[in-house]
């Protein structure tokens, strides 16, 4: 194989959606397993929709997911420049060529009358396709024509009968019928060229060797072909890459919740879990394992293992594969993420001392063996920093309003009390102990402490949040909820 070139070309006309960065990936995956150069090129020539904040906003989440590219915006490259809006000059001396050879024409006709015979074609049932009626005007009639005011468009002359066939890698031979596909427009009257003429250029003159790209731009394909061969290019090798659709087979959107880099990444996604989780959306890997490192994606990579049906969207696998990410990366890097969450909540001070950064630490490691997201993470903590909690009212309705609670939580304090080591072993060696001599089980004492230490009746281990708080705090807790319950028990109030 000659030298593999790919591109990644986003309108940025938003942010990056999960599709887009699919895309993305396969490129960066297929360009990494041969050794190849993996572009990023900005498709901005639909200057109503294209903004600044989107241009940038896409090269965040890029960088996020950790899909570098070789050549590109910031990066700079042999084919520079990398963004479409600065290419004009080469659509129109390309545009000026293909009128010279009789390949394209200036095109007279309004929008208006363009829909009136469209709707009269489909009155008749007739394919609405442009009728060709510009294909051959005069020099006389040019002039006319423009004198009325009229703006032209520039179209390209397609064959009236034959195929145009697209070799899709992916899809095996797909042919379209060229009487269907109508003279269509190259260039727009104020100058600017359409998506399927500047990507045709852009691609030729960047010599990409392939183009993996959604499904949805099959249709183009036929007519890019066409722009290829009236050029004079070589054709690159095609292969459209499966829809995603939500759960209910519908087309994703944002009822079905995020859907983009942006977004996941808010809600507490980490970058390897998103990534590992959208390489497997439409291409099979070997093996039965689901988690799979960049470099393993790298070496596995191949277009014979990418589907044709449709891939499914699912949250609850994403959210799984986060949670295997959270519980296996680095814990100062998750402790890293967690802070600025945790200042947001008012729950740590801005200037953070290096032993409070460790007790921070600890707790991350605590709780982050029972949640999916960074965000989980934060909210999972709120205990071990603030005592202005609530009780949960299920569990004070189970474990604090019923006879003997106090005392019973009493019992356990005076037992800690004692401990000289707080450690995990000690702790709940005690407890078991004291269970055993109560002649109760070991959960009627857990239960009650948990709600105590953290207001909550669902949290990592309970010995595991005890050392974690500390003796000093886990006893001053314990106070905290004796006095509650012996306030339940003198008002009969519910808490």
């Amino acid at each position: 194989m000659s030298e593999v070139r790919v591109r990644f070309a986003p309108s940025p006309t938003g942010s990056l959606h999960i599709g887009g960065a699919r895309t993305a990936l396969f490129n960066w995956l297929f360009a990494r397993h041969h050794d190849g150069k993996f572009i990023l090129r900005i498709d901005d020539t639909d200057t109503a929709r294209s903004t600044g904040d989107s241009i940038e906003q896409i090269l965040s989440s890029m960088k996020w997911l950790g899909l570098f590219w070789d050549e590109g915006p910031g990066v700079g490259g042999p084919y520079e420049p990398y963004l479409q809006s600065q290419r004009m000059p080469l659509y129109r001396q390309a545009v000026v060529q293909l009128l010279a050879g009789g390949k394209a024409y200036y095109c007279y006709c309004t929008p208006e009358e363009l829909a009136e015979r469209r709707n009269e074609a489909m009155a008749a049932k007739r394919a609405p396709r442009y009728d060709g009626r510009c294909r051959d005007l005069s020099q006389a009639e040019r002039e006319k024509l423009e004198a009325e005011g009229r703006l032209p468009v520039i179209r390209l002359r397609v064959p009236d009968s034959g195929e145009t066939v697209v070799h899709d890698y992916c899809r095996g031979d797909i042919s379209f019928a060229n009487a269907l596909l109508d003279d269509f427009i190259i260039m727009k009257s104020n100058g600017d060229p359409t998506y399927n003429f500047a990507t045709v250029m852009d691609d030729a003159q960047m010599r990409i060797s392939h183009i993996l790209r959604a499904e949805e731009h099959l249709s183009n394909t036929p007519r890019q072909i066409l722009v290829y061969e009236a050029l004079g290019y070589p054709l690159p090798v095609f292969a459209h890459l499966s829809m995603i659709l939500a759960p209910d087979r519908s087309k994703l959107s944002k009822r079905h919740g995020a859907t983009s880099v942006e977004e996941f990444r808010e809600q507490g996604y980490l970058p390897a879990a998103l990534i590992n989780y959208l390489a497997l959306l439409g291409w099979s890997p070997e093996g039965d394992s689901e988690i799979m490192s960049p470099a393993e994606m790298v070496y596995q990579f191949s277009l014979d293992n990418v589907g044709k049906t449709a891939a499914i969207y699912d949250l609850n696998k994403l959210t799984w594969i986060n949670g295997h990410y959270l519980n296996e990366a680095d814990l100062t890097l998750i402790t890293g993420l967690v802070i600025p969450l945790l200042k947001e909540r008012g729950l740590v001070p801005e200037e953070i001392t290096p032993h409070f950064y460790y007790y921070i630490m600890e707790v991350v490691g605590t709780v982050r063996t029972r949640v999916k997201t960074i965000n989980e993470i934060a909210d999972a903590a709120t205990y071990f920093f603030s005592d202005d909690f609530d009780y949960d009212s299920k569990g004070v309705a189970k474990y604090f309003d019923k006879p003997g609670a106090a005392h019973l939580l009493r019992q356990a304090r005076q037992a800690l009390e004692q401990l000289e080591s707080f450690g995990m072993d000690n702790t709940e060696a005690t407890y078991r102990e004291l269970a055993e001599n109560l002649g109760i089980k070991a959960a009627e004492l857990i239960h009650p402490t948990r709600l105590a230490l953290s207001g909550r009746t669902m949290t990592p281990g309970l010995f595991d949040v005890m050392v974690t708080l500390g003796k000093e705090k886990s006893l001053e807790r314990l106070d905290r909820a004796i006095a509650f319950i012996e306030q339940l028990d003198n008002t009969g109030v519910k808490h």
